[in-house]
């Protein structure tokens, strides 16, 4: 099951990494859920990941506190409706909204988690 949980932890931080910059596709929970998996795969990755200087705070962040950094949830937010409307300009009548009511969702959770004391 080691490699199992290796795979899928290295599938999860590459979504979120690609998340970076498609702005649909959310960082932070795919690097919450890297984490996890590398938790339960192989302690020196979890480690890797736990210290590295751009995805090491909000992992500690949301295993110390449940909480997310404000700054963190403004940038989703702004990436997200700008996103959400680009596709709904872009996509078939008929769908257009699917993107726009997903990200809508994901936001209303993240308006929920705590905010983080890190600035």
């Amino acid at each position: 099951m080691r490699w199992v949980w290796l795979l899928c932890g290295a599938l999860c931080l590459l979504l979120g990494v690609i998340g970076i910059v498609l702005p649909l596709l959310p960082t932070t929970p795919f690097v919450l859920l890297a984490a996890y998996c590398f938790s339960l795969g192989s302690a020196r990755y979890e480690q890797w990941l736990l210290t590295h200087p751009r995805f090491g705070p909000m992992v500690r962040d949301w295993r110390s506190q449940r909480a997310v950094p404000l700054r963190a949830k403004q940038v989703a937010w702004t990436t997200m409706t700008i996103s959400s409307g680009v596709a709904w300009w872009f996509m078939p009548t008929n769908i257009g909204w699917v993107p726009g009511a997903c990200c809508a969702l994901v936001a209303l959770w993240m308006w929920r988690l705590p905010t983080s004391d890190r600035g």
